[in-house]
């Protein structure tokens, strides 16, 4: 049983109280900052420790010394006197170090706050991670303001030019293809559509409420609203991101909620930028709105297409990566920074920059670099993007108290009102259009979930600190509303998605990876889908994804990725390559005497020949090998439908028993013809019995035509059913012998009696149909029998030329 903790407390509940009172006394050096700029600098320069004349003592202040005047002569040659001041052992100087300081130290609080929480499971269980950040930053920022000092405000370049890179960067390089190239459609429409309804209906409900409210608001003209909707309209990346991992809600609806909060980003731009030019202007034209509507596709299609060329890059500079290892993970770190920051150059969107760079160089530079290099950039992105996120809550807290506001019931009521509204109203009526296009619909609780997830955050916080006081005077208002809408969103939804999650019973993300069978059958059903849309002449995403994959695998991979690593044979070569250097090995030591014969040598490797001296011990593998080798059955065993060959519906691949029965088919055919071909041009000896295949052939190509042979009394006759008279599971057979005396009176009445025609009487049940020994019948009679009841080959239907033509 553990002991008690302080004051009856238990060590975790301590422990973050620890954390929590260390971090908000360390900015204490922060709270008077600039009071140490006038007074501790003017003071403490000559204020230091110094070592007594005595034995070694130290002490807090200089002792009385004498100074010593000692003359100098200038360059004039008139002399002035200088005053010789004792040398400080220990001094102060903040403002050298104030910059990195502070910033260091709200790192540290952003880390203990984090490690605070999670001690405490219990609070982090009922309240998101977010909430509590906010929480400590409006603590931080009063006790800041509480001391007479102004607390700091997130400005809008610090976060977008060092914050929210992080976040994007690692969404965009770990972000799951699968799920975001199959619902993508869904995802833009969501995105594009859905972010210019919220943006119009909120812009156009809010100029409505302004044009009958009271002042100032009715000073607020259209423009300024629809720049307004603009802002609060999209969700946020980094709030969607901190809820949604919380609750582990499914792939499907987490993909669908975070890539529109990344895809909405170029809408965001461009109605921003569109509006506040518009707002500087008296009279928009039509050419300025088409304008606008051109500027959403360069924006978008620019900012992706900035990030494929830095990502084609990096991924082509890893490729002579491998003899400096440590520099691989800056490659990856510095080409997508370099893609956001030439998007934000130009204008365009730096988000999309970022996940097009992060897509495109992932598969070649993983396949380039070491497996140390992979873990390092996994790690540092994690870990770079959780303090971002931090940091981004806590400033927004701390914004909170710093900044100046105008509360209007009205205005912020009305927002934050139309806001919900119009969530609801665009995910219902898109997800009624976009059920008409899909398999897998959504059904009410997802679309509930997905109206539910639209949080906002700190992007539309730090546009509205953008806007321009000169021409928005009503600024301060806007952050008001934004602010509100944020907090409600973050606390009110961000705290009640869990319960309702669990309420609706809406299925959970699977915390277990997917087993090599599952792999295998879903690439198998990629390839089968292929096939199908192939055949059908439908040109699907697996249609396209296949060719996009040979493109890939035929050019761009023989360019990006390096060496062999790049050949589809690789793993076998390699296996080669190494069976053949431990071959050499073992020769060398002298050891392959001492294997035998029968062993191969895939197993060579398994043996130790017992005499083998110390000195002649066989290198053990090096890590380097081993990591390729698990770089090539990494890369290798997720790949196996790359493998197989596309369906085409010109050029199908047969059927192995559909071709193995052509074959027999085939066979037969010839045998016939071969047949065929002998009885008509080679004669049959007249005394010789004819065989049963013969005797059935004969019979079943032509009955009328057989005729007994002179000298087959002793012969058995052959009757076959009248019903049908082709049918050889018909034929049997009765002794002659037993019919003796009939047989010869009919052979008196008729010269030319031809087959004996008999019904056949009915098997009884369990008996074998076309052979039924009689019970008088001889054991050699039974054995003719059987092998005459052989039914044989089928004739084709369409034969009516017999086998022996008559008269022969």
């Amino acid at each position: 049983m553990p002991g008690p903790g302080f004051c009856g407390l238990s060590p975790l509940r301590v422990f973050p109280s620890v954390f929590v009172v260390a971090a908000l006394l360390g900015l204490l050096p922060v709270l008077r900052s600039h009071g140490l700029q006038n007074t501790v600098t003017s003071k403490v320069s000559t204020m230091g420790l110094y070592i007594g004349p005595g034995e070694g003592d130290v002490t807090s202040a200089p002792p009385e010394v004498k100074q010593e005047v000692h003359p100098m002569t200038n360059h004039s040659g008139t002399p002035h006197m200088k005053t010789r001041k004792a040398f400080p052992v220990l001094g102060i100087d903040y403002p050298h170090v104030r910059t990195p300081f502070e910033v260091s130290l709200w790192i540290l609080l952003a880390c203990l706050m984090k490690l605070g929480f999670h001690v405490i499971p219990t609070i982090s269980s009922i309240v998101p991670e977010s909430c509590l950040l906010i929480v400590v930053g409006l603590l931080v920022g009063g006790l800041i303001k509480g001391v007479g000092e102004s607390p700091p405000i997130l400005e809008s370049k610090i976060f977008f030019l060092f914050l929210l890179p992080p976040i994007i960067l690692d969404a965009g390089y770990f972000l799951p293809l699968r799920p975001f190239t199959e619902n993508l459609g869904t995802i833009l429409i969501f995105a594009v559509v859905g972010t210019l309804w919220n943006a119009f209906f909120l812009g156009g409900l809010m100029y409505a409420v302004c044009l009958v409210g009271e002042p100032p608001i009715n000073e607020i003209g259209l423009l300024d609203n629809l720049l307004f909707g603009s802002i609060i309209s999209a969700v946020d990346p980094v709030a969607v991101l901190a809820v949604f991992e919380e609750i582990h809600i499914n792939e499907l609806l987490h993909i669908l909620v975070f890539g529109e909060s990344l895809l909405n980003d170029a809408v965001t731009v461009v109605l921003y930028h569109l509006f506040e030019e518009f707002a500087g202007i008296d009279h928009v034209t039509f050419f300025d709105i088409v304008l606008g509507f051109l500027s959403f596709f360069v924006v978008s299609l620019g900012g992706v297409f900035v990030g494929v060329v830095y990502g084609i890059t990096a991924a082509f500079t890893s490729r002579f990566t491998s003899h400096i290892r440590v520099i691989e993970p800056l490659f990856v770190f510095l080409y997508s920074y370099m893609a956001y920051l030439s998007a934000e150059l130009f204008h365009l969107s730096g988000i999309m920059a970022l996940i097009a760079s992060g897509v495109m160089m992932r598969p070649y530079v993983e396949a380039n670099i070491s497996h140390k290099s992979h873990t390092t950039i996994k790690y540092f992105l994690k870990m770079w993007s959780s303090i971002s996120e931090t940091l981004i809550f806590i400033f927004l807290g701390v914004s909170t108290v710093a900044g100046s506001h105008h509360w209007n019931w009205t205005f912020v009521i009305s927002t934050l009102l139309f806001c919900l509204i119009a969530r609801v109203l665009g995910v219902l009526g898109l997800t009624w259009f976009i059920n008409k296009f899909r398999i897998v619909k959504l059904t009410p609780k997802d679309q509930f979930i997905i109206a539910y997830g639209g949080l906002r955050g700190a992007i539309a916080f730090s546009l509205g600190y953008l806007l321009d006081v000169t021409h928005f005077p009503m600024r301060e208002l806007f952050l008001t509303a934004i602010i509100t809408v944020i907090f409600f969103t973050v606390f009110v939804q961000g705290m009640t998605i869990r319960p309702l999650v669990d309420l609706l019973a809406v299925k959970k993300k699977q915390e277990s990876k997917r087993s090599i069978n599952e792999e295998i059958h879903t690439q198998f059903l990629d390839h089968l889908l292929t096939g199908i849309e192939d055949i059908c002449g439908h040109y699907g995403h697996h249609h396209w994804k296949d060719k996009l994959n040979r493109f890939n695998k035929k050019y761009v991979k023989k360019c990006l990725i390096a060496g062999e690593r790049s050949n589809e044979p690789q793993l076998i070569a390699f296996y080669h390559k190494m069976e053949m250097k431990q071959a050499i090995e073992l020769v060398e030591s002298g050891a392959m005497g001492k294997i035998p014969p029968a062993v191969s040598t895939v197993s060579m490797q398994n043996i130790h020949p017992k005499g083998l001296p110390s000195e002649r011990i066989l290198p053990a593998l090096s890590k380097d090998k081993e990591e390729e080798i698990r770089k090539i059955l990494r890369n290798n065993l997720q790949k196996t439908r790359q493998r197989l060959k596309s369906y085409n519906r010109h050029t199908l691949v047969a059927d192995p028993f559909e071709e193995a029965w052509n074959q027999m088919l085939l066979r037969r055919q010839k045998v016939r013809q071969l047949e065929q071909k002998i009885n008509n041009y080679l004669t049959v000896p007249a005394h010789k019995l004819d065989s049963p295949t013969m005797s059935r052939a004969r019979i079943g190509s032509d009955p009328l035509a057989y005729e007994p042979k002179p000298d087959s009394e002793n012969l058995p006759i052959i009757t076959i059913d009248p019903a049908s008279p082709q049918s050889p599971e018909s034929v049997d057979l009765v002794n002659e012998e037993l019919k003796g005396k009939d047989s010869v009176l009919e052979e008196e009445e008729d010269d030319d009696p031809g087959l004996m025609m008999h019904p056949k009487e009915p098997s009884s049940p369990g008996t074998d149909d076309v052979f039924t020994p009689g019970p008088g019948d001889s054991p050699s009679t039974q054995r003719m029998l059987r092998c005459l009841s052989d039914p044989g080959p089928r004739p084709e239907p369409g034969e009516g030329e017999p086998f022996i033509p008559k008269g022969q």
